[in-house]
């Protein structure tokens, strides 16, 4: 047996390195049936983060359905989802590079249906009765305005496109009946995003295929409704949070909207991109459904008749993507201590089969961290929560004495939140020897709107007071170094960051990636989905152009004491590269530690497996260097930009 060896924490040698994180792993996602077929989507690092549609059979042999040459993603709003439908086993997708709609009948090659234009697509049906796609369509062809947001209907021969439903800013999820003479959709306008009010539309459809008076049946100004869905029967259900949570409702004929099962929990998330499943139904009257209380999802199933809801039991902690054929259920399943999968869930049986692992990697539980939630007090006598993983790895210890460094996550969004998934990226940090801190600060989903809207008007305020709490509470626990507290957040998670590291003192380092130094400039520059996004969270601009100054870090680098660096993709349109580039510089005249890599051909997220791994791997030896632990393995030097006569941070 091999013993322990006494080693100060951060020079643990872990067998989870970034080239097995990057080369066994792939993204899941919109898992769907097609009559016994099952399909889902796979990101995958290795092909440039290329997504596949891949295929299982009845027989359970998966394939890869589209062409090494194309990649199913579509940029509306940038985030995308829905870019698939698989109808009779013939295909309909969005391809990244054109944006344009292919069909792939079976055995054939995919084909354009829609024209070369600036136009973009998702969230589509099928209209069997019309012969057309009905789509989300947002225009990107007048560049003297923002882009024009539609419902349009797509003929299958000719690609001609009709404009079905126009007038408000956004819209998402049309849903046909099963009859095909009734269509429900999804609508709302600026400032809003769909988490914070949105509306319910219905119309029938007239003979030629165009729209008969649609009328508005659900939606107000503290109302979100998200997922309209047709049961077998032909009724209508939706997920809206109008009591504080989002909960299910059926709108009968009458026009009665009638509450499924009340519960202070989500069975719903915000829909940050298209295509997301909370539930599907298993017959007319029984539908499966996952929700979420306390920051952990549940399966369950619900008899919408005697509004009985039965929990099934299961290992998973967050569930996402359900869909339901008769009594068989598939959706993807993930919990802390193994990798998300593609599960298949026989009702009747009670069998279970897992169809894909986001990685086959057979990791040693003696290196895995299992988080537990914390629960801690913050500003105005409220409470917050996170993850916390200590260290884990069952090859060493510490010194004598010794508390191990923490990493804080401020995740991005900001109206998102830390999951309990196992995450090999979290794992990388805990093998080595440091705490990571998973912080659901208020703003985050998964705790009803009111914890939702503790960000309203206050980001830059609440999320930070939340994450300097976190860590400080860790830190009175006596869990972690309180000379060692990083931060690192992606995206808004990277504005939590550098707003942490430059308005309050808590923490000694951090790493932004493409994160957001300079709300003016992001209110002035940035995609339609989220132009207003910061109307709720700041305040409308210009009229409060002063609050925006003074929560904008790039304007106080004076107040900066520690060293930063900086991960940023130049072709990223959510948060400009020049955000970063003003940061850095401005740290520079400060002359603190700062290094900054910017990668050439990455988005907003960085997709490709090379690039994944410089950025794990550099942040990882800029605390090395900052923290003063050296590495157990060679990792590639990063630049550190420092003060010239004090000590050399690369040496």
């Amino acid at each position: 047996m091999k013993s322990t060896t006494v080693t100060p924490f951060g020079s643990w040698k872990s067998p989870i390195t970034t080239d097995l994180i990057v080369s066994r792993t792939v993204g899941l996602e919109g898992v769907t049936f097609d009559n016994e077929d099952i399909y889902w989507l796979e990101s995958r690092a290795t092909e440039g983060g290329r997504n596949v549609l891949v295929k299982c059979n009845a027989d359970r042999q998966v394939t890869d359905v589209t062409p090494q040459s194309l990649n199913v993603h579509t940029r509306v709003h940038e985030y995308g989802g829905g870019a698939f439908l698989i109808v009779e086993g013939t295909i309909y997708f969005v391809n990244l590079k054109d944006q344009r709609i292919y069909k792939q009948s079976p055995n054939s090659v995919p084909e354009p249906l829609t024209p070369e234009n600036k136009c973009r697509y998702a969230d589509f049906i099928l209209d069997f009765s019309n012969h057309r796609l009905i789509s989300v369509c947002e225009d990107h062809s007048r560049l003297e305005r923002e882009a024009e947001n539609t419902l349009v209907g797509i003929d299958l021969n000719t690609g001609k496109i009709n404009t079905l439903v126009s007038g408000h800013d956004f819209y998402s999820s049309p849903r046909l009946s099963h009859d095909g003479t009734s269509l429900t959709w999804i609508s709302w306008n600026h400032p809003n995003l769909p988490w914070d009010q949105t509306e319910l539309w219905l119309a029938n459809l007239n003979e030629n295929g165009s729209l008969d008076q649609p009328i508005k049946i659900a939606g107000n100004c503290e109302e979100s409704i998200c997922e309209p869905r047709w049961s077998p029967d032909g009724q209508l259900y939706f997920s809206s949070d109008r009591t504080g949570w989002w909960n299910l409702y059926r709108y009968t004929k009458k026009r009665e909207i009638i509450p499924l099962f009340p519960l202070n929990g989500e069975f719903a998330c915000p829909h940050w991109v298209f295509g997301l499943s909370t539930y599907a139904f298993i017959s007319a009257d029984t539908l499966v459904c996952t929700f979420c209380q306390q920051g952990q999802w549940n399966l369950a199933t619900l008899d919408t008749r005697e509004k009985k809801l039965t929990l099934l039991e299961n290992p998973y902690t967050n569930i996402a993507s359900i869909q339901a054929k008769d009594h068989q259920i598939v959706f993807i399943g993930g919990c802390p201590t193994k990798p998300t999968e593609i599960v298949h869930l026989n009702l009747k049986t009670g069998k279970t089969t897992i169809l894909k692992q986001s990685n086959d990697l057979k990791i040693n539980t003696g290196y895995l961290s299992i988080p537990k939630m914390i629960v801690f007090p913050t500003e105005n006598r409220l409470t917050s929560y996170g993850w916390y993983y200590p260290p884990k790895n069952k090859d060493y210890i510490p010194l004598n004495g010794e508390l191990p460094p923490l990493l804080v996550k401020s995740h991005g969004g900001p109206t998102s939140c830390a999951s309990s998934n196992f995450n090999l990226q979290i794992q990388y940090w805990t093998s080595r020897g440091f705490g990571y801190f998973d912080v659901n600060y208020g703003g985050s989903t998964g705790f009803g709107r009111e914890y939702r809207q503790r960000l309203d008007g206050k980001w830059g305020v609440v999320d930070v007071d939340d994450c300097v709490n976190g860590a400080r509470y860790l830190v009175e626990q006596g869990l972690v170094d309180g000379d060692r507290l990083a931060i690192s957040g992606k995206s808004a998670g990277g504005y939590t960051t550098l707003a942490a590291l430059t308005f309050r003192n808590t923490f000694k380092a951090g790493a932004s990636y493409y994160g957001i130094g300079d709300l003016e400039a992001l209110a002035k520059d940035t995609h339609k989905f989220e132009s207003r996004y910061l109307d709720l969270l700041i305040g409308k601009y210009p009229e409060e152009k002063a609050i925006y100054k003074d929560r904008s870090p790039v304007n106080f680098t004076q107040n900066l004491n520690c060293p930063i660096i900086f991960f940023q993709g130049l072709k990223d349109k959510v948060v400009s590269p020049s955000q970063a580039q003003m940061m850095v510089d401005a740290i520079k005249e400060k002359k603190l530690p700062v290094a900054y890599i910017l990668f050439e051909e990455e988005q907003h997220g960085f997709r490709c497996a090379e690039n994944i791994k410089r950025a794990l791997d550099g942040e990882f030896y800029f605390y090395s260097q900052i923290f003063g632990f050296a590495p157990a393995e060679k990792l590639e030097p990063i630049k550190i930009i420092y003060p010239v006569g004090n000590i050399d941070l690369n040496s």
